[in-house]
């Protein structure tokens, strides 16, 4: 008999993927120090676009925490473009101009992934800190404190304007990728097949990042080359899903005229491929036309088309369509045969391998 696996958190890999994550994470914050002084010197020159939806602002020195939040919440949106793709890369069969070995990719991946989620911590914490620092109603220490939690870590609790869904998207995002990524290290215990089912959905974390900082990042109010540049990164992501889609890298995963292949499965990868197309469409529409139904310079603000009901449904079906994965998982792990019996196509291919 085997040694049994370990249980619970696996430390080990955990501390190693840390010490590997040291100079990827050196690296983020020279992007974020460098982020924070192109910031601070738009301000400074009153270029930034942030002004004129929030003049109030324009005091670069006063409100230096505020404008370092944003500096590492675009450093945060970097690493989580960057994470994303090489997941892709990881899990399809890859282009064959990547000079770069599976475990290599893996451990990048790994490592980005816990500079990414650091990041995104250190978005919310700076603009908890900044909440607590421009309280001005009237509110004892532990008054702006409370206040200040509940704007920013409380989903809902910010009420007013544009963060109504901006901010429930980005906390949404950060609560999502503290699990979907840390479960990695939790494996022994989940089983490797139920944490690459639950590990899939984490796209899902890149997108809501990507709509908070398009709904409230700083200097893409209005049309220009940082919100086309974001537009425009979302092509390889698209691109390199579609191709993970088409050819994952496991053989278990892909559509084979030989071997078992349920309906559902048929079903799941044909929707993927619709919304995926559709979303590179969209994207490429938004590019054509300079159009993504965003602010545009001296016009008012449009009404919130997304509000927070919304997003808590969509959180529901987000929940469900996990729990549906976790599900199909632990039944064909109980039967174990049926979930991997051929079809009787393969039957008839006596002597043929794959």
């Amino acid at each position: 008999m085997g040694t049994p696996a370990r249980q619970g958190l696996d430390r080990v890999a955990l501390r190693a993927d840390l010490r590997a994550a040291v100079p990827d994470a050196t690296a983020a914050l020279v992007v974020t120090a460098a982020v924070f002084a192109w910031l601070y010197a738009r301000v400074r020159s009153g270029e930034s676009a942030t002004l004129a939806v929030m003049p109030f602002l324009a005091d670069a020195n006063a409100y230096w925490m505020y404008w370092l939040c944003q500096a590492f919440g675009w450093s945060a949106l970097l690493w989580a473009w960057l994470t994303t793709m090489l997941g892709l890369l990881r899990s399809g069969t890859g282009p064959r101009w990547v000079p770069v070995a599976a475990s290599r990719l893996e451990r990048w991946h790994r490592t980005t992934s816990l500079t990414t989620i650091a990041l995104m911590a250190a978005h919310a914490v700076l603009f908890f800190a900044e909440m607590i620092r421009t309280n001005e109603d009237g509110l004892g220490v532990a008054g702006r404190v409370w206040s200040a939690f509940v704007d920013t870590f409380v989903p809902g609790g910010y009420s007013s304007g544009t963060g109504r869904v901006a901010i429930l998207l980005g906390l949404f995002a950060l609560y999502l990728a503290i699990p979907l990524g840390l479960l990695y290290y939790f494996r022994a215990s989940a089983g490797a097949r139920l944490w690459r089912a639950v590990h899939r959905f984490v796209i899902v974390v890149y997108v809501l990042s990507v709509w908070h900082t398009l709904l409230y990042g700083t200097n893409v109010w209005f049309d220009g080359w940082p919100r086309t540049t974001l537009w425009a990164l979302q092509l390889p992501v698209a691109g390199l899903l579609l191709a993970r889609l088409l050819s994952p890298a496991r053989p278990g995963e892909r559509l084979r005229r030989s071997g078992y292949t349920g309906v559902r499965a048929v079903l799941l990868r044909a929707a993927g491929l619709t919304v995926t197309m559709g979303a590179m469409l969209a994207v490429v529409a938004v590019l054509i036309t300079g159009r993504d139904g965003g602010r545009t310079p001296g016009g008012e603000g449009a009404p919130l088309s997304v509000t927070p009901g919304m997003l808590w449904a969509g959180l529901a079906v987000f929940a469900v369509a996990v729990a549906v994965a976790i599900a199909v998982v632990q039944r064909a792990e109980r039967n174990p045969v049926q979930s991997s019996k051929p079809s009787r196509s393969a039957h008839s291919r006596s002597g043929s391998r794959e």
